[in-house]
């Protein structure tokens, strides 16, 4: 680093200073390198010296602030310096090399991993997005400390999304909840994740979230009172049977109380237990007896009793939960737990950071095993060519719930709640699930379907005669089992279209009068074409043939050009595949660009599966005798086929397009709601071509309606608009 550098003063802008970061920081960590933290703190503030925020504040106060947060955490000395570091290489040209030359190859490792893929072009900002979080994964499979830093980025930024645009709040909420948030969950950060978690809901939810929290203002005194009043029982409780108990009270957290909202149907003066308890005593054993004395004095709610104690929860968390009918019949939940686990439950796995010398990981052997998913996540990016695949996938396993089911011979696994014995058998091995032919849940024949519940003994039965079903990936929920699964049905899928395309060239060689079989065996004339066709292998060759993608008039024509005369430009030897041709012709455009321009016949079809609408991210795929089918980016069913056959495609903005679409309203079981749902329809100049009503037994009904939209936008606004309909507790897209 130049000896010239020197601190930039930041007028009107509260921030961190590196001598305050330093002594925070051997607070907790007495041996921490002061001097490397300074220099970084000054490197980072003389890179970003000419940038400002969209707040117009400098815009080193972000990487201050970020590596305020990750002290905060108490984490290692080249955690805090990766966080004053981390966006230099991004925003001011300054390469890995200089930051390892600076600080060391630990620092430049972290740095980079957090870092986004600026540098290379992608088709699409969702494309660019996934790209970027699938390094990510892959750095943070290597060293944690790569996660750590990006929640504590993600936090910052989520804290400062006010001078964002309001598209832009949206896109970062969105992927904040149901990326980052269930991230730091997965590592244990409770505290971290509640915050992301009403951050975002803030922006997604705006007015629910305005009024929700007005609401609890209302209530803020009363809930004091009551608050105090029941920790000072609790407390006089335990002291009766001799605990020093350390007892707080608190409402949840807002997105929590939505979330209850939405699930129950109801308002929130009709949610009862929004007041949780903390109880945290000396030891494991004082844990259950104030489980006891808490059952003792109010009545336990039956079926919302958790032992994660004795079951921790895969991110180390532990703790005994139940709830109660306490003071004034009021429901409380009560999570009693020592301080040792409480700490780990607020700051998860930063509460197990070992202080060692420099290049080290930083967590012990033992705690790094129960992060096993980590490395798992970056196995799976590995199998899948699509990064947009690969987000969904992890969504899938980030799922918040989770159930605990054991092998016969005592085991536990955890898996997300909606597992089927398939998730089960592909977690204890690939072989034991692709072989799955059924399964034994506590003694009895369960289908594959089945879905597994807490405490379920499961004996996976197979067959070696067994194969994966592409049905299989309509039921099961891990990545691990959708990857080898998709994996296995690709290998016999590409298969075929060899096969498929050896047949075609077996018929096209015949009508040109020649013989495939005597050309297959002439290793000269096979290199030949390869060479033309700029193909490493053969069976490429013929898997694109099968694609349709080439055709055997090309490959004949290659073979019957005489090598001894000038052979015809490339451009006239090789022509567009017979879709290509197709395509061109009737959009008049190239295929590689094509544009969806309404047009609805087997040149270019739209997917039903997932009923694309202009304005979503889409993507085609070639299908032999049908052209190219549309769909929805994020659509699964897009995800089951061959990455090969995938081609861009977007929207063309000068075609008007009408596209039938559903949507599934969920309400309350009431007079009148169905009218009120149907005025907001006609409001919204939408008019309703088909519904399908029909209620339930839980209080509920749910109503498909089906009409015509224009685009997304237009789908949108509808959707808003119901949502805000008294009574409407869910609007989903089907």
């Amino acid at each position: 680093m130049a000896e010239d550098i020197r601190s930039v003063t930041l007028l009107g802008t509260p921030v961190l200073n590196a001598e305050s970061l330093v002594d925070i920081v051997q607070a907790y960590h007495p041996s921490a390198d002061g001097a490397l933290i300074k220099k970084a703190y000054l490197y980072s503030e003389y890179a970003h010296r000419t940038q400002t925020r969209k707040s117009g504040d400098p815009y080193f106060v972000h990487p201050a602030s970020v590596a305020g947060i990750i002290a905060d955490l108490r984490l290692d000395t080249a955690s805090v310096c990766a966080g004053l570091l981390h966006d230099v290489l991004e925003d001011s040209g300054v390469s890995r090399d200089s930051i390892e030359h600076e600080f060391g190859s630990e620092i430049a490792g972290i740095v980079d991993g957090v870092t986004k893929l600026g540098k290379f072009n992608f088709t699409s900002r969702e494309d660019r997005q996934a790209e970027s979080f699938r390094k990510m994964v892959v750095a943070m499979a290597q060293d944690v400390r790569v996660l750590l830093v990006k929640l504590c980025d993600r936090l910052d930024n989520m804290r400062t999304l006010d001078h964002m645009s309001p598209e832009a709040q949206e896109r970062i909420a969105r992927e904040t909840i149901e990326i980052y948030a269930p991230l730091a969950g997965r590592l244990g950060m409770q505290r971290i994740r509640g915050e992301l978690e009403d951050l975002s809901f803030r922006y997604l939810e705006p007015e629910a979230f305005q009024e929700l929290s007005q609401k609890l203002h209302k209530t803020k005194k009363d809930r004091e009172r009551y608050i105090e009043s029941v920790c000072r029982t609790i407390m006089a409780r335990l002291a009766e049977q001799g605990y020093a108990a350390e007892v707080t009270g608190r409402a949840k957290h807002l997105y929590s109380i939505f979330r209850k909202m939405k699930e129950q149907g109801s308002e929130f003066e009709q949610v009862l237990d929004i007041l949780a308890f903390r109880i945290c005593v000396e030891t494991s054993a004082e844990c259950y007896s104030a489980l006891g004395a808490m059952h003792s004095r109010w009545t336990p709610i039956p079926g919302r009793f958790k032992d994660y104690i004795a079951l921790p929860k895969p991110n180390m968390y532990q703790s005994l939960h139940t709830a109660l009918i306490g003071p004034g019949r009021q429901r409380i939940e009560v999570q009693i737990r020592t301080h040792e686990m409480h700490r780990v439950a607020e700051h998860g796995i930063a509460a197990h950071w070992k202080y060692k010398e420099r290049g080290s990981s930083g967590l012990d052997p033992k705690d790094a095993e129960k992060f096993e998913w980590l490395r798992e996540l970056a196995e799976f990016q590995g199998n899948l060519k699509d990064p947009v695949e690969f987000v969904e996938s992890v969504k899938i396993d980030l799922f918040p719930d989770e159930v605990y089911v054991f092998t016969p011979k005592g085991h536990v696994h955890v898996l997300p709640r909606g597992a089927t014995p398939v998730d089960f058998a592909y977690a204890i091995h690939s072989e034991v699930g692709s072989h799955c032919v059924g399964a034994r849940a506590n003694g009895q024949i369960v289908p594959i379907r089945y879905k597994l519940k807490s405490g379920d003994v499961i004996e996976i039965l197979t067959s070696p005669t067994q194969e994966p079903s592409k049905d299989w990936l309509d039921f099961c929920v891990t990545t691990r089992a959708r990857s080898r699964i998709r994996t296995m049905l690709r290998a016999e899928q590409r298969q075929k279209s060899i096969n498929l395309g050896r047949e075609l060239l077996e018929s096209g060689f015949r009508e040109a009068g020649m013989s495939y079989s005597k050309f297959s065996k002439s290793e000269t004339e096979v290199r030949r074409v390869l060479k033309e066709l700029n193909h490493p292998h053969w069976d490429e060759v013929l898997l694109e043939v099968g694609y349709g993608k080439i055709s055997s008039e090309q490959i004949v024509s290659v073979l019957k050009a005489d090598e001894h005369t000038e052979a015809p430009p490339v451009s006239e030897r090789f022509r567009s595949s017979r879709i290509e041709k197709l395509v061109r012709k009737v959009t008049g455009r190239d295929a590689s660009g094509i544009k969806v321009s309404g047009i609805d016949d087997v040149l270019v079809r739209y997917a039903k599966c997932c009923n694309p609408l202009p304005g979503d991210a889409i993507i085609g795929f070639i299908t032999r005798g049908r052209g190219v089918t549309v769909h929805r980016r994020e659509c699964q069913k897009a995800f089951d086929t061959e990455p090969e056959r995938r081609i861009d495609v977007q929207w063309d903005a000068r075609a008007k397009i009408n596209r039938p679409v559903q949507l599934c309203v969920t309400t309350a079981n009431k007079p009148g709601i169905l009218a009120v749902v149907s005025q907001t329809f006609s409001a919204q100049s939408i008019n309703i071509s088909e519904a399908n009503c029909r209620a339930g037994d839980d209080g509920r009904a749910r109503n498909v309606f089906t009409f015509h939209c224009n685009d997304l936008s237009q789908l949108k606004s509808v959707m808003k608009a119901l949502s805000k309909v008294n009574g409407v507790v869910e609007v989903s897209r089907v």
